[in-house]
């Protein structure tokens, strides 16, 4: 990573059929689970791309995924995850970059399609005061985390994909002392639930760009529907 005053990274997976998304599985195939993640991958980067003046990295898995991120976002810097559990890839990722020399690390995930632009903005705006910001999701996670020094106790400490994993982080950051800014909330597109809930936020907006890529997909293709 090279020095720069700010670092916005997206934490992602290559999609494949049968590992991405299984839990919209039925009624998506896995086919089709996987091009809705990869839909979904390109709204964000869409909107990693309306934030100016930062560093832009997109933090992958596999190993072997690097051609695809390649051809899927030419114009942003890649790395791959370290680490076992989701907590150590987080915290050796925001570690890194503020090591290497940017003022602002946040990492945001590849489930939120439809999230505001201006929330990605206000992360770093929020972090001239707050010591961590933290998106909450609907689900008592969180889609961003954000900091200005490395704290791994808040990402290796707390155990990640339960529903509390945001109470757990604001209760660790309370003990030790951390002023914590929360964003507004917003959801990830995990359950088939979600996906009406996403389906019927873009039915809403207009056609003002975007979630582009999602937004295409869901109108071109029959998902309600289980294939055999």
């Amino acid at each position: 990573m090279n020095p720069n005053p700010d670092t916005l990274l997206v934490v992602a997976k290559q999609p494949a059929p049968g590992q991405t998304k299984t839990r919209l599985c039925p009624p998506l195939t896995p086919v089709q689970a996987a091009e809705l993640y990869d839909c979904f991958l390109r709204d964000t980067l869409a909107a990693m791309r309306q934030i100016p003046d930062v560093q832009r990295l997109i933090a992958f898995l596999p190993e072997g995924a690097k051609d695809y991120f390649n051809r899927l976002a030419p114009d942003m810097e890649l790395v791959c995850q370290r680490g076992i559990t989701l907590g150590e890839r987080l915290d050796n990722l925001l570690t890194d970059a503020l090591d290497n020399g940017s003022r602002r690390a946040v990492v945001v995930d590849s489930d939120s399609p439809t999230l505001p632009v201006t929330y990605l903005s206000l992360a770093f705006e929020q972090l001239a005061e707050a010591d961590v910001v933290l998106g909450p999701t609907q689900d008592g996670g969180y889609y961003l985390i954000g900091l200005k020094q490395p704290q791994p106790h808040l990402l290796r400490q707390v155990e990640m994909s339960t529903p509390h994993v945001l109470a757990d982080t604001l209760a660790l950051a309370k003990t030790t002392g951390l002023a914590v800014s929360l964003l507004p909330a917003w959801y990830d597109v995990d359950t088939i639930a979600d996906l009406h809930q996403l389906e019927s936020e873009i039915a809403g907006m207009s056609a003002n760009g975007k979630a582009i890529a999602t937004r295409r997909w869901l109108a071109q293709t029959d998902w309600r529907n289980p294939k055999t």
